[in-house]
C-alpha cells in the first residue's frame, strides 16, 4: 500500500468513528450550549491533544505496555473510570440544586468559577485532555489500527505521527460543527430547567461511560 493510498484509507476508517456520537461529542455540546464557547474551544484542544498523545506513543511502541501488561492496563483504566465518574458525578450533583431565582441566568454555574477567558481555556482544555488519556480503549484503537496503515517502506514514527495528524484535524473540524449548532440551538435552552436537563442527562452518559471503562478488561 502506498503513502497516499495509506492516508486515504486512514482518514475513511477515522472519518466514520469520529462522527458517531459519543463522550467526546456528549462533553463538547454540553459545554457549547451552556454558552462557554471559549471553555468548549478549550475541550475540543484538550481532545485533540489526547488524540496526538496516542497517535505518538503508538508510533514510539509506547502503548503496546497497555496490550502486553493488564497491570499498565488497569491503571489507566481505573483512572479514567474514577475520573469520568467523578465528573458525571458532579454535573448529576449540581443540576439537582434548585437556584434561588428559577427565572434567573444559570449558565454560570461553571464559567464563573474562572474570571477570565484563558483560565476557562486552559480548564476547558484540561478537561478534554484527561477525558481523552485517560481512556484506555483509545490507546487500544490505536495500537491495533494505527500499525495497519504504515507501509511497510515508510519510517514508523513520522508516518505514524501524519496519520495521527488526519484524525486530529478531522475531529477538530467535526467539532467546530459540533460548537457552532449547539450555539444555535442554545435560544431553544435557555430557561434554567432545560439546562439542569440537559446536565443530567450529559452526567448519565458520562457515568455509563465511566462504568463500561471500569468494567471493561481489555
Amino acid at each position: 500500500m502506498s503513502i497516499l493510498a495509506s492516508i486515504w484509507s486512514f482518514t475513511l476508517v477515522v472519518g466514520l468513528l469520529t462522527v458517531i456520537p459519543g463522550l467526546d461529542t456528549a462533553i463538547i455540546v454540553r459545554t457549547s450550549v451552556l454558552g462557554n464557547y471559549r471553555r468548549a474551544w478549550g475541550v475540543v484542544l484538550g481532545i485533540q491533544s489526547g488524540t496526538l498523545f496516542w497517535g505518538t506513543c503508538t508510533s514510539l511502541g509506547i502503548t503496546a505496555l497497555l496490550t502486553a501488561s493488564q497491570v499498565a492496563y488497569n491503571v489507566v483504566r481505573w483512572a479514567g473510570a474514577a475520573y469520568l465518574l467523578w465528573m458525571g458525578f458532579r454535573m448529576l450533583r449540581d443540576s439537582m440544586r434548585k437556584p434561588k431565582d428559577e427565572g434567573e441566568n444559570t449558565e454560570t454555574t461553571e464559567a464563573d468559577e474562572i474570571p477570565n477567558e484563558t483560565g476557562r481555556l486552559l480548564a476547558g482544555w484540561r478537561r478534554g485532555t484527561l477525558t481523552n488519556v485517560l481512556n484506555p480503549k483509545v490507546g487500544v484503537f490505536y495500537v491495533a489500527m494505527l500499525p495497519q496503515f504504515i507501509p511497510v517502506s515508510a519510517p514508523h514514527l513520522p508516518m505514524g505521527v501524519l496519520l495521527t495528524c488526519v484524525h486530529v484535524v478531522l475531529g477538530t473540524l467535526w467539532s467546530a460543527m459540533l460548537v457552532f449548532f449547539a450555539r444555535s440551538a442554545r435560544r431553544w435552552i435557555q430557561r434554567p430547567v432545560a439546562r439542569r436537563l440537559l446536565d443530567r442527562v450529559t452526567g448519565v452518559v458520562i457515568l455509563g461511560f465511566g462504568i463500561v471503562v471500569a468494567l471493561s478488561d481489555s
